[in-house]
């Protein structure tokens, strides 16, 4: 973005988008574990999210689309007046797709969990990043368990406040699930923050197979490239970007606080760790 100020959604149409070498099959011999995470089985993959609510931090979602399956409970969009912001709630559109997508995803594998739609994009898959900032911060204030963040800012005037959001968060018992960015060499916030759960694509056809990278920034890597994804006005797309890979570890984050309610942010990044596919696989 030229002013250095905004936020985008992570969504690209090339083959691979970045921070997905740890991921690619041949360098995942690097993600091999010797340490004491190794669980072959996870419990809690049967788990159908309920009692769960994930926030979508996007451009809206449908609340009609099939893939939703009926569980937005609620469309807020942030309005910004200079420096301040207005958070109001809205029919349950979506002015792109985007959120749509990520919130089929999601309901694809927690679909009993509640989804909340906070459109903070627009009709360009932009918006400032002080929207973002601000819609952020409400999610934080309604105690949801889960945020699914499939964009980023770049801006270094707002490093400090996405900082202490992200550290609210953690504290406050809300797991951010955030995309990395799809260019290469480029620093967004908050997914550079070690608080967060980031994620990267991979190529393999499969929303139960996920990496571990013992080699941050970039933590988790799941099904990104060509995902056949929900859109707008109950249509559909195949995308690509590190923001569909995002939600494959939202709904699987759902899944294990569906299962494990009183388990910490640092406790859902664990079992994700130790639930990880075998990085040895094909």
């Amino acid at each position: 973005m030229s002013d250095g100020h905004a936020a985008h959604a992570h969504t690209v149409h090339e083959s691979r988008p970045a921070w997905t070498e740890p991921f690619n099959a041949d360098h995942r011999a690097g993600l091999a574990r010797s340490g004491p995470i190794d669980a072959p089985t996870a419990p809690w993959l049967t788990s159908r999210g309920a009692g769960v609510t994930v926030a979508i931090i996007d451009s809206g979602i449908d609340g009609d689309h099939k893939a939703v399956g009926g569980k937005l409970v609620r469309s807020v969009r942030v309005e910004l007046d200079g420096e301040a912001a207005q958070i109001r709630d809205e029919a349950p559109v979506d002015v792109v797709g985007h959120g749509t997508a990520c919130a089929g995803i999601i309901h694809a594998l927690a679909p009993d969990a509640d989804l909340v739609s906070v459109r903070v994009l627009g009709k360009n898959n932009r918006t400032k990043g002080l929207a973002f900032a601000y819609g952020l911060d409400w999610v934080l204030q309604q105690g949801v368990q889960v945020a699914n963040l499939s964009l980023s800012s770049r801006s270094e005037d707002l490093y400090a406040t996405f900082h202490d959001l992200v550290d609210q968060a953690y504290f406050s018992n809300t797991l951010l699930v955030c995309a990395a960015s799809n260019y290469p060499g480029q620093a967004s916030y908050p997914s550079l923050y070690a608080s967060v759960v980031s994620v990267a694509a991979h190529d393999i056809p499969d929303p139960l197979t996920w990496f571990y990278n013992p080699n941050p920034p970039v933590e988790f890597g799941a099904w990104g490239v060509d995902v056949p994804v929900a859109w707008r006005e109950g249509g559909g797309i195949v995308a690509t970007g590190n923001s569909f890979a995002t939600p494959h570890v939202a709904g699987l984050a759902a899944k294990i606080r569906a299962t494990y309610p009183n388990a910490s942010p640092f406790e859902v990044k664990a079992i994700l760790a130790a639930g990880a596919t075998s990085s040895m696989a094909p």
